[in-house]
């Protein structure tokens, strides 16, 4: 450097972009080939190409420097309940809707479809996760609404569109719809039971498919401008799910009244709020008294993306981590080569590459499968499997995360980087669709109303059986407990974390390379590695396994 030349730039990493997320994948790669939807490759890989462009990353930083902005009224003094959004908002739901990413498995219902759609959905969650919001209930709400025919047969066109429409129309004028839910209350979070809001009808009509008032307070609605929700709502046989539009049939708006929006501590680019239901017009979905059975399989799709999304930021949290340590030198020479730097991007890989072969194989889980004993082996499955990876990997997301900042040096830690924003985003997960507690128990609970749960998870365990003495043995740990269940309430969530290890190393050992299969069981199961990362033994092939994971 000249003497005075103070603003020459030296050692640091290019940034990572124009490059495919898909193709530098290569865990990705195989899974959707081996899942079943190698088919829809050219579409994932072109989504791919795009979310690694400098454009499409710039709008993920824009619509979180520019958060949503709450108008209950306007100039006038009129009533209109609206959210302002940054364009850049706007052209990120665009983007995933034209991919199918909000109804892809539903309009074209192939074997694969919810492999293809899991796909997209993990590689647009490397960018920017708020706006999958209101993509992901559009997504899970299909199979509840299915539930009330008619209902269904109105919004279907909407619905399964690759448009996406901005406007603040009724339904009936626009090319495209998305769907939100609205389900806690101040009392009850979690415990929907306890909901007080109630359902009266609106006529003589009652039960399914009538029309009823709903009066009452959500305390988290997100995506407030979805152009319905379903919402859960007290009647005189209990708590009732319900299709609540925005607009009504005759152009008028519904008494839906934005109180405020959230100031969250991430997925700032989203809207999330408290809403006040005055009368609000609403339409009964399924059985009257069953609105938490209606809405089981909805919950599972969020879940199942709760639990994509984790994977998705690991994964880009583990590249980005990569991609700086590759160009980086210090103490003399690159960082990538030096052996405790390469101990910690070995276990970051090791996580990422676990979360992904769990995720895509629980999505062929909701694919449609040849024969009818594997539809009702998989439905088990996928019953009892999305709940265990949406506890464990939405747990591991945070650590993994702020392991791949660190890894970037106070440089990862300013906004410019795309890691803060991930960390700060990564918690979410937990707490939505169930926080921790409340999963591990619905494992519990699925175990007890329905035993053969657990039995399609043994037998997908088993499929690894004889190969690594670690796991047999963690299968084994795991059979005794179910076998003694008096006291697995209290030791639930170490319970649900052995299911989860078990399931990732029994996929690890039939399909990812020796080293990285190897490596995992010896760290995860063995109980040869620290309480942190970059604690893996000196035994584990740190090369062949950052190989795998390196992006251009």
């Amino acid at each position: 450097m000249s003497p005075g030349a103070t603003h020459e730039v030296l050692n640091q990493a290019p940034p990572l972009v124009e490059y495919n997320l898909f193709d530098s994948d290569r865990a990705l790669v195989e899974a959707v080939r081996r899942e079943g939807g190698g088919w829809g490759e050219p579409v994932i890989r072109e989504l791919g190409r795009l979310v690694g462009t400098a454009e499409v990353q710039a709008w993920g930083f824009q619509a979180n420097q520019n958060p949503p902005v709450l108008r209950t009224h306007d100039r006038y003094g009129n009533r209109i309940d609206e959210v302002e959004f940054h364009p850049a908002w706007h052209a990120l739901i665009d983007l995933s809707c034209r991919y199918g990413v909000h109804s892809g498995p539903w309009r074209e219902p192939r074997p694969g479809a919810h492999v293809v759609r899991a796909a997209l959905f993990l590689l647009a969650s490397e960018n920017e996760y708020g706006h999958l919001c209101p993509v992901s209930m559009t997504y899970s709400v299909v199979p509840a609404l299915r539930k009330q025919p008619e209902l269904y047969a109105a919004w279907e066109p909407g619905i399964l569109t690759s448009a996406y429409d901005r406007r603040f129309r009724p339904a009936g004028e626009k090319a495209g719809l998305l769907l939100g839910m609205a389900m806690t209350e101040k009392q009850g979070g979690s415990d929907v039971r306890a909901n007080t809001t109630q359902a009266v009808p609106a006529g003589a009509a009652s039960g399914p498919g009538a029309e009823y008032l709903v009066t009452g307070h959500k305390w988290f609605c997100s995506a407030p401008m979805c152009d319905a929700f379903l919402v859960l709502a007290q009647t005189s046989r209990g708590l009732t799910c319900f299709l609540l539009p925005r607009w009504l049939p005759d152009g008028t708006r519904n008494r839906f009244f934005l109180q405020r929006l959230k100031d969250k501590l991430g997925n700032r680019s989203n809207a999330s709020s408290e809403v006040e239901l005055d009368r609000a017009h609403a339409w009964m979905v399924g059985a009257e008294g069953r609105g938490v059975p209606t809405i089981i399989e909805m919950a599972n799709h969020t879940r199942l993306d709760a639990a994509l999304s984790s994977t998705g930021m690991m994964r880009h949290a583990t590249a980005q981590a990569i991609h700086h340590m590759s160009h980086r030198a210090a103490f003399g020479a690159t960082l990538i080569d030096k052996p405790l730097a390469r101990n910690v991007l070995a276990d970051l890989a090791l996580e990422s590459e676990a979360a992904e072969v769990l995720t895509m194989r629980i999505a062929r889980a909701y694919d449609a499968s040849h024969t009818q004993a594997d539809a009702e082996r998989e439905a088990l499955f996928r019953r009892i499997a999305t709940a265990v990876a949406k506890y464990w990997l939405c747990k591991r997301a945070p650590a993994q995360i702020g392991e791949a900042l660190e890894c970037l040096g106070g440089a990862g830690y300013v906004e410019e980087t795309i890691l803060a924003r991930m960390y700060r985003e990564a918690p979410l997960n937990s707490i939505w669709e169930g926080s921790g507690n409340v999963i591990c128990l619905d494992v519990l609970r699925a175990m007890t109303r329905e035993p053969h749960t657990f039995d399609a998870l043994r037998d997908e365990l088993r499929l690894a059986a004889g190969i690594d003495r670690r796991l047999d043995v963690l299968v084994a740990e795991i059979e005794a407990d179910v076998a003694d269940p008096s006291q697995l309430e209290g030791r639930a969530r170490r319970f649900v974390e052995k299911l989860a290890l078990a399931l990732q190393a029994s996929l690890l050992h039939r399909h990812a390379p020796p080293a990285v299969a190897e490596a995992f069981s010896i760290s995860r199961l063995g109980g040869d590695w620290g309480r942190v990362y970059g604690t893996l033994p000196p035994s584990c092939d740190f090369g062949a396994i950052l190989d795998r994971a390196r992006v251009p």
